[in-house]
């Protein structure tokens, strides 16, 4: 029987607790808590020496989340010889290289699964798909908060503030929600998702964001009347230069695919030379649907899987010169650069002739940081 760690408790640990409870061929035998929780008082333990010195122990889960002290914990159970499971976003993105690399050293396996797409067996995928294919792009709807919001947004004119506060009471945003709103949440799943397709390791402070805190109700109401719906989209191609990779607000058609997404789903794409678009809707976070492929990993390695979803990891830079695509633009403060590029107008804003990405979102970025009222969104 094979024996888990679980490096947390919260939301997904408990899921993983209960959906290994159901199974004669796991258990968790240690949990590493910080207060007492009278369901799992005799296998919690507060000191994380006890579970990777722990000869019986196999796993190691670590569904605690943040950069640290998850991060050393994880590099404690690798070198101690320890699989390691994780859907935790943040570290995988921050030290890509650093823990696949441990984790080859040490000759365990490191999965993430849930770290990208919470239920949706994403990574998996995608790396089989790379086994024999040649994947060209990835992204998607990769948040379920944001899609949420414009979800709402679109379905009845509301501000962003209410529907916001909304979604934190439903459960579907942080009490800070700036992760989300903003791409950071975002950005670290497209980090990963195109490390793992393209061979490459980036780094997420590199990737250009613009996020959705700016959108109005004017705004959405002005794309409706063109038969547009936006939504939060990640984008990461390969090119001649090596790799492009960005997230933005996009406007799709009413009947494209993305537009259809409801609700806190996601919608993660990836397109191949041969195999063409495939995408992959569900539940991106969750107790449950989270849980289900931290397990699914504990069950790979189980079954012997070691290596992680691939061995290369060239350093690459992204670069977005090459991409070029209409924006709709709204703000106060237009400039002389903004006044040259103006093709018409649209409700509050006005939209651009094709601008290029790695112009664009630095601009978007500085005017925001300068605090003047701006919204952007990419047209398709």
């Amino acid at each position: 029987m094979m024996k888990l760690a679980l490096l947390g408790f919260g939301v997904v640990g408990k899921g993983v607790y209960d959906e290994v409870q159901k199974r004669s061929d796991m258990e968790v035998s240690k949990v590493l808590v910080r207060r007492h929780i009278e369901e799992i008082a005799p296998i919690a333990t507060a000191d994380i020496a006890e579970i990777v010195n722990d000869p019986a122990i196999d796993i190691v889960a670590e569904v605690m989340g943040g950069l640290h002290p998850a991060y050393e914990y994880i590099c404690a159970a690798l070198n101690a010889g320890k699989h390691v499971v994780t859907a935790n976003k943040a570290v995988i993105s921050a030290y890509y290289g650093e823990l696949t690399e441990l984790a080859r050293k040490n000759g365990v396996a490191l999965r993430c699964t849930a770290a990208v797409g919470g239920g949706i067996p994403w990574l998996v995928n995608l790396e089989r798909c790379c086994r024999l294919d040649t994947v060209t792009e990835v992204g998607g709807i990769m948040n379920g908060t944001t899609n949420y919001i414009m979800d709402a947004m679109h379905a009845a004119p509301v501000a962003f503030d209410e529907i916001l506060k909304k979604a934190q009471e439903l459960g579907y945003a942080e009490a800070d929600p700036s992760a989300d709103i903003d791409g950071d949440d975002i950005r670290r799943k497209l980090t990963i998702s195109a490390n793992i397709a393209f061979g490459a390791q980036l780094s997420e402070e590199e990737i250009p964001m613009f996020g959705i805190r700016t959108v109005t109700d004017g705004d959405i109401a002005a794309f409706q009347s063109r038969g547009y719906v936006c939504k939060l989209i990640a984008t990461a191609k390969r090119t001649e230069q090596g790799v492009a990779a960005w997230l933005e607000p996009t406007l799709v058609d009413a009947h494209a695919l993305e537009a259809a997404v409801p609700q806190n789903y996601n919608l993660i794409s990836f397109q191949s030379e041969y195999l063409g678009r495939q995408s992959y809707f569900g539940q991106g976070a969750g107790r449950y649907p989270t849980a289900s492929n931290v397990v699914q990993d504990c069950l790979d390695i189980a079954e012997g899987k070691r290596a992680f979803y691939t061995d290369a990891a060239q350093l690459m830079t992204p670069d977005n010169s090459g991409v070029m695509h209409a924006y709709y633009v709204r703000t106060d403060k237009a400039d002389a650069w903004l006044e040259a590029i103006t093709a018409e107008t649209l409700g509050d804003g006005v939209i651009t002739k094709p601008v290029r990405v790695a112009q664009m979102l630095p601009w978007a970025k500085a005017n925001l940081e300068m605090g003047n009222p701006l919204f952007i969104a990419a047209i398709r």
